[in-house]
Order: C-alpha cells, then sequence, then structure tokens
C-alpha cells in the first residue's frame, strides 16, 4: 500500500465531515453568534481574554497536538498499519471531534468553566469533585510523561533545544507587542516567523548539550512560570507561533510523501499481542490524540473557552482542530510504517523513549526528498515536535492548577481559600511537585499505558457530561451517548487488562511501583463506576421533575 493513497483517503473524508457533520453539530447545540462569550462577559485580562479566531486555533491545536498525535500512532504502529488507520480516521469524525465541539460549547455556556461544574450542575456534588480529581490525576501524568519525552529529544537533539529556547523568548516579544503596539496584526506575525526560522538556524550553530537530569529540572522551572503568567504574556502567543512551524512541517510532510508515495513496509496488521499490550483495547488507548483524547477536554473547557471570541468560531476551533490533528496523527503512522519491523524496533528504543526519533527521521526523510538537506529537515522536525510538546507541558500546568483551585473553591475555610484557591503560585507548585517526582522514573513506557487509561476514561467521563447536559436541554443526545459507551468500554477493559498484567508481575524486583499502579488502576475503575451509578441516578431525577 502506497502512503499516499493514505493521506488523500483520509484528507477526502475529514473534508467532507467538516462541512457535513460539523454542520449538524452546530445546529444541536444552536450555536449563536450573537451569544456573549465568557471571554467578554468575565475579561480579567489574566485568563478570560476575547482572541482572534486565528490565534485561538493556533492555541487550541498547539495545545491538544503536542507530542500526543506523535507518540500515540508511532507506539501504536506495532499492531500495523490498517487498524491504527481505520481508528484515526473514524475515530476522528465521530467520536474525537464530537467530543472536542461540544465539551468546548458546553464549557462556554457554563462561564468557561471546567467539564467538573457541568457535572456538579448534572449529576451532584460529589460527581464534581471525583471528576476533578480524576482530572488532575490525569494531568499529572501527562506532564510526567512528556517532560521525560522532551528531555530525551533536547538530548539527542541538542540544536532543537536552543531553538525551542529561542523560541519562548520571541514568544513573549510578540505577545507584548500584540497587546501593546499598534503594529499591523499580519506585519508582527510575519516578522515573528522569520526571527522563528532564524532561531532555527541559530540553534544549529550552538546547540545546547546538557544531561536528562538537568533538562527535567529546566523544564519544570519553565512550565512553572508559564502557568502563572498571563496567557497573552506567552502562552497564548508560544502556541500561536509553534502553531505555523507545525502547519509548516505536516505540508512539506504531506507533500514529500505524495510525492515519493513510499510502500509501507510493515505489515497492514502484525499481531494480536504486542510489547505494550493486546490490541484489544491498548490500540484505543495509544492512539488517543489522534483520534479521541479526554485531554482535549481540559484544554477545550479550560483555557479555550476563556478565550472564544464568538460561538460562530467553535466549530473551526473545536472539530476543525480534532480533524488537523488527525491528519498529523497520520504522519506519524506513515513515518513508523514505512520502515521494516527491525529498523522500526532499533529506531524506537528499548524504553519507547523515542518515538519522536522515529518521527523525525521518517519525516526528514521524505522532507529530503523535496531539496531540503536531510540533516537540517530532521532537526527541523524534531524541533517542531518538542516545541509542540512544551505547549502540552506549560497548557497541562496551567489546566491542573485550573482544576486543583475548583477542587477547593467551595470550602468554607477562609485559610485554605487563601492559600490554593486565590494563590496560583502555591497551587501550580504542589501539582508540578507531584508530577515531578512521578517523572523520576525516566520511563515512557512504564507511563504511557496508565496516561493513556486514564485520558481515555476522561474523555468518556466528558462525554457523559455532556450527555446529561444535552438530556437536560432536552436536545438529541445520542451523537454523543454511542461514543460515550464505546470509550467506557475500551478504558473499563484497558485498566483491567493493565491491572491483570500488573498482578501478574507482583514477584518482580520493582515490587513498590508495581503496587502503585495497581492501586492507581483500582482508583480508575473506582471513579468510573462512581460516576456511571451517580449519571443513571441523575437521569432518573430528571424523568421524574
Amino acid at each position: 500500500m502506497g502512503a499516499g493513497i493514505l493521506i488523500l483517503i483520509l484528507s477526502t473524508f475529514f473534508l467532507i465531515a467538516y462541512f457535513i457533520y460539523g454542520k449538524k453539530l452546530e445546529k444541536i447545540v444552536n450555536i449563536n453568534k450573537g451569544n456573549p462569550t465568557p471571554s467578554h462577559t468575565l475579561n480579567d485580562g489574566v485568563d478570560y481574554v476575547p482572541t482572534k479566531r486565528e490565534i485561538l486555533l493556533g492555541h487550541h491545536f498547539a495545545s491538544i497536538a503536542g507530542a500526543g498525535p506523535i507518540v500515540g500512532p508511532v507506539l501504536a504502529a506495532q499492531f500495523g498499519w490498517l487498524p491504527a488507520f481505520l481508528w484515526i480516521l473514524f475515530g476522528a469524525i465521530f467520536i474525537g471531534g464530537v467530543h472536542d465541539f461540544t465539551t468546548l460549547i458546553a464549557s462556554v455556556r457554563h462561564r468557561g468553566k471546567s467539564i467538573g461544574t457541568i457535572i456538579e450542575e448534572t449529576i451532584g456534588k460529589r460527581g464534581k469533585v471525583l471528576f476533578l480529581i480524576f482530572a488532575i490525576s490525569t494531568l499529572v501524568l501527562l506532564i510526567s510523561a512528556f517532560s521525560i519525552i522532551i528531555a530525551h529529544t533536547f538530548v539527542k537533539y541538542p540544536q532543537a533545544a536552543t531553538a525551542s529556547v529561542i523560541f519562548i523568548g520571541i514568544a513573549m516579544l510578540f505577545g507584548f507587542l500584540n497587546r501593546n503596539s499598534k503594529i499591523p496584526f499580519f506585519l508582527l506575525s510575519l516578522t515573528s516567523i522569520i526571527l522563528l526560522l532564524a532561531g532555527i538556524h541559530l540553534g544549529i550553530l550552538f546547540p545546547i548539550k546538557l544531561s536528562v537530569n538537568t533538562w527535567m529540572v529546566i523544564l519544570f522551572i519553565y512550565i512553572y512560570i508559564a502557568s502563572v503568567t498571563p496567557v497573552w504574556a506567552l502562552l497564548q502567543p508560544r502556541d500561536y507561533l509553534n502553531s505555523f512551524l507545525l502547519y509548516g512541517i505536516m505540508i512539506l510532510g504531506i507533500i514529500g510523501i505524495l510525492y515519493l508515495n513510499p510502500t509501507l513496509k510493515y505489515p497492514a496488521f502484525s499481531s494480536y499481542h504486542q510489547k505494550i499490550g493486546d490490541m484489544f483495547p491498548i490500540l484505543f488507548i495509544t492512539i488517543a490524540c489522534g483520534a479521541i483524547s479526554g485531554f482535549h477536554s481540559l484544554v477545550s473547557s479550560g483555557t479555550t473557552s476563556k478565550q472564544l471570541d464568538s460561538e460562530k468560531d467553535s466549530k473551526l476551533i473545536g472539530y476543525g482542530g480534532m480533524l488537523i490533528e488527525g491528519v498529523l496523527a497520520l504522519i506519524a503512522l506513515i513515518t513508523a510504517t514505512y520502515l521494516s519491523k527491525g529498523s522500526y524496533f532499533k529506531l524506537l528504543g528499548p524504553n519507547g523513549n523515542d518515538a519522536i526519533g522515529v518521527f523525525s527521521n521518517g519525516l526528514g526523510f521524505f522532507m529530503s526528498k523535496l531539496g531540503i538537506p536531510l540533516e537540517s529537515a530532521v532537526i527541523f522536525s524534531a524541533l517542531a515536535i518538542s516545541a509542540f510538546a512544551l505547549t502540552t507541558l506549560d497548557t497541562s500546568s496551567r489546566l491542573c492548577r485550573f482544576a486543583f483551585q475548583e477542587l477547593f473553591e467551595d470550602t468554607k475555610n477562609k485559610k485554605v481559600e487563601k492559600f490554593i484557591v486565590k494563590n496560583r503560585y502555591i497551587a501550580t507548585f504542589i501539582m508540578l511537585l507531584i508530577a515531578g517526582i512521578m517523572a523520576s522514573g525516566k520511563e515512557v513506557l512504564k507511563i504511557w499505558p496508565m496516561f493513556g487509561s486514564a485520558n481515555q476514561l476522561l474523555a468518556a467521563i466528558s462525554l457523559l457530561a455532556v450527555v446529561l447536559w444535552l438530556i437536560k436541554k432536552k436536545r438529541t443526545f445520542l451523537f454523543a451517548l454511542i461514543p460515550m459507551l464505546f470509550m467506557f468500554l475500551i478504558t473499563i477493559s484497558s485498566l483491567l487488562n493493565i491491572g491483570i498484567l500488573n498482578l501478574e508481575s507482583l514477584n518482580s524486583q520493582d515490587k513498590m511501583t508495581v503496587i502503585i499502579r495497581i492501586a492507581v488502576t483500582l482508583f480508575l475503575l473506582f471513579v468510573a463506576f462512581s460516576l456511571i451509578f451517580l449519571s443513571f441516578s441523575a437521569i432518573k431525577r430528571e424523568k421524574k421533575s
């Protein structure tokens, strides 16, 4: 099978889905550009800020993309390219796109609050508390996994590290000038992009070579700062400018793949059982961001809903952003499956830490066929993805802070309220301290299945909240109910699978780590079944009223 054919099939289906199914979703939730959004009604200049749709799409896409649609498909390629391709294609259209769009608009209709607030309204306070604790746990796992991936990428590609540091400075300058000067937006964007390209060249000339441990410390210091500063100062402009990098490598990658049309050497179907687990259900939790990801609901209802200028922008940003990410996931899958089995596993490494390396080498190879020097193309690819992984990290730290503060905002204890709810510095420090401890093992394959299960269960719970919200509003909900049921089936199955594997490993040398994983698995199952039980009770109450 030629890889170019897969690109054409996916792109055609996605375009049809955006204009037909996306329009249907708008009608179901009654999108109205006249409705005031929280960015206007609650504008505080820090978190609630009305934002141009172009900038917000860049922020949203950069935040939901990160390393997720790269690492997931590359790891899932072990099962073969066909099952991974089908999951990306149909998952993004009918599950992920629905999930992202509906959680965004539901949050906008609830003052930009998280899905936890919607759960509180439909299920009750116990449901909200369970959800927020679960969301915080998922974000901590995400921060842990992505910090390991970025640190290893910076060690392998020190040129990308230098350019990433330069990018942060350019983004801060862009944010300041965009807010405080009269420079035309187009001119400011163009100048910044030129500076970004210059930063790439400087990165190649002056690579920063540090150890993994040193980079881990630097990364956690950076994401702490990014979490507590106003969105317009760093988070928003960096995401917007970095989006051009990802758009660039996607366009060049697609052109390179279509031009070369490489044959996929990896089998269409490899084997049902792999090192990361059985294809069902592990495939569906490994490829998360490329098809559906619970993390997206936290972005949609965490930062994006607080910056949405008009409800009319929600289809482009929510549904469209998910489809764009599906294209990126397919490119990542191709970079893994155009390789032979032996080459794939050699590049991936024994602990799965170099999924970005697989992607960068593959994409660099495709881009080199367009006349770009191979070494420069590989470094550029690694730089772009590490920049987006950083975006996921800093957005996640802010979202974790939001969820942690929201968890305690109804407390009657004034000291707790002052210490956590009204103090973003302390709340962020506590969350990042826990994530740092989790990341100390530095092995992605030990964290990714747990993160994947938690992440996809979060998606199921977010869809549950949307279904309950639609029922309460007397609107059709079958389009969200079916994806919700499927995601609960997948996640509960995967958690049982992971639990059994961990029980079988109790006699290993790393016994304490295995016990911790079993405890986390049991907690996730407890949350899932508790929320399902509470939701049934809520539906019964709704029918009686």
